[in-house]
């Protein structure tokens, strides 16, 4: 669906470019609010003629999730504000806050639909069906489908919190009213309260939806892990450049999609050319950052490379990583000589939530006494948020 969201785009549009991204997100918002509105006005009129309450209750799921996309629509114009002196790094946070809001909507329609189908199944109303109910019911489960694509393809396309929330919304909807037209073709052939449990399905299905976006908003806001995907790209894109040996410490910076800030150590030779490496570093910030639409900074680390001691340490040591099948990655390896002993010193990334930090110390020190009982490892443990 993505790529039909793409037609959306003018010739040359960039759907990372805040612009691009303020118009679409107008778009679908607002598409969100009529869509939702129609629907809550059909099914109040077909749940208040047939009596059902499962249908009343999608009808005020729908008009919550009007509620949602108008406060998405705000929201993104929140986020579209510029750079002022209180806010350096802009207001992209807004659509992580806009989102939420939508989550938490969602889970406070929830409860309250749970509510109603529980006194449904305690206190069972008969329910009346018609062809044309039964055509209504049908017509909003297609809509809700084509709601959910088309709020996911734009969401997606422009990565917009709130629009991506949504779309999770929608399709808890779809599946929703498919088991409101169930119940009342049930009902005709069977004397139980189906109307209520179908209901109270319904509640713990948006339920659901609203606690994963409220999840997912709070790990946001909180500063949870940044896109893999993205920090994998930038460290691909990096080692392509000629004199950069290696790349640790990257850090992703999230305020807000479409407004990350990047940096990274990018390892060269110590005895190059500083200032033709110098070139390379800028010309390496320009381009990836400019493609990934991500200012980068990149710190330049120079380290010894053609020293036979130094790189028969680091082999060893890097050989008892691999061993250890942990996904460890040692870097920035020099070595201090003394009188009666030779400093190892050198950083580990490890991944987040690492508990064998000890081991690995242990074993690597073992290691480097294999090779010079006067070798002594300075271990420095790093963060590798971003490792396969």
């Amino acid at each position: 669906m993505e790529k039909l969201a793409r037609k959306l785009l003018r010739p040359g549009e960039n759907p990372k470019e805040q612009a691009v991204r303020k118009r679409l997100g107008t778009l679908g918002s607002g598409v969100g609010v009529a869509v939702n509105l129609l629907l809550t006005a059909v099914k109040f009129f077909v749940g208040s003629v047939t009596g059902s309450v499962a249908v009343v209750s999608d009808a005020v799921n729908n008009l919550s999730d009007a509620a949602g996309s108008l406060v998405s629509l705000v929201t993104m114009r929140m986020a579209s504000k510029p750079i002022d002196k209180e806010h350096p790094f802009g207001h992209g946070r807004a659509e992580y806050i806009g989102a939420l809001a939508v989550g938490v909507m969602i889970i406070v329609m929830g409860v309250e639909m749970l509510k109603t189908g529980v006194a449904s199944i305690m206190e069972p109303k008969p329910l009346a069906l018609n062809i044309i109910t039964f055509v209504l019911l049908v017509l909003s489960v297609l809509v809700k489908g084509g709601l959910y694509l088309f709020y996911n393809g734009v969401g997606r396309l422009i990565d917009f919190a709130s629009l991506i929330a949504a779309a999770k919304d929608s399709l808890s909807d779809m599946l929703a009213t498919t088991a409101v037209v169930i119940s009342t073709v049930a009902a005709m052939f069977w004397d139980f309260p189906i109307d209520g449990i179908m209901g109270v399905l319904v509640a713990l299905l948006v339920f659901k939806a609203g606690f994963d976006v409220v999840r997912e908003m709070l790990d946001n806001l909180l500063g949870g892990r940044p896109d893999p995907e993205l920090g994998r790209e930038i460290i691909r894109r990096l080692m392509t450049y000629e004199s950069i040996l290696g790349t640790h410490d990257l850090l992703i910076h999230d305020y807000g999609p479409g407004r990350c800030f990047a940096s990274i150590h990018a390892e060269v030779p110590a005895d190059g050319d500083i200032l033709a490496m110098h070139e390379v570093i800028d010309r390496a910030e320009q381009e990836i950052g400019t493609a990934l639409n991500v200012p980068l900074c990149i710190h330049m680390d120079p380290i010894v490379t053609g020293d036979a001691r130094i790189d028969a340490a680091a082999a060893h040591l890097t050989e008892t990583l691999r061993e250890m099948n942990g996904g460890y990655m040692l870097h920035d390896l020099r070595m201090v000589p003394g009188e009666n002993r030779t400093n190892l010193v050198f950083d580990v990334a490890v991944p987040a939530g690492c508990r064998e930090k000890q081991r690995i110390a242990d074993a690597l020190c073992a290691a480097a006494r294999e090779l010079d009982e006067r070798y002594v490892c300075v271990i420095h443990f790093d963060i590798d948020f971003y490792s396969e």
